[in-house]
């Protein structure tokens, strides 16, 4: 490696607006997010399948059952 040209990498902390605070390494010391694993609905096992156009209806419907 070459020196005097890598961004130094150092201990980092993202903060997540549900207050969950997570510890790593980066090159950017302090991030924050909006989602994080602990409060995004695909982790926690919340997410719901909205289908306000009835998509899935039509298609049953055409395709048979």
């Amino acid at each position: 490696m070459k020196k005097d040209i890598h961004p130094e990498y150092t201990d980092a902390e993202i903060s997540c607006a549900c207050g969950s605070v997570v510890k790593t390494r980066s090159t950017v010391k302090k991030m924050h997010v909006t989602l994080c694993s602990a409060c995004h609905p695909f982790f926690t096992g919340t997410s719901k399948l909205v289908d306000t156009e009835g998509r899935v209806d039509r298609f049953r419907k055409r395709y048979g059952k």
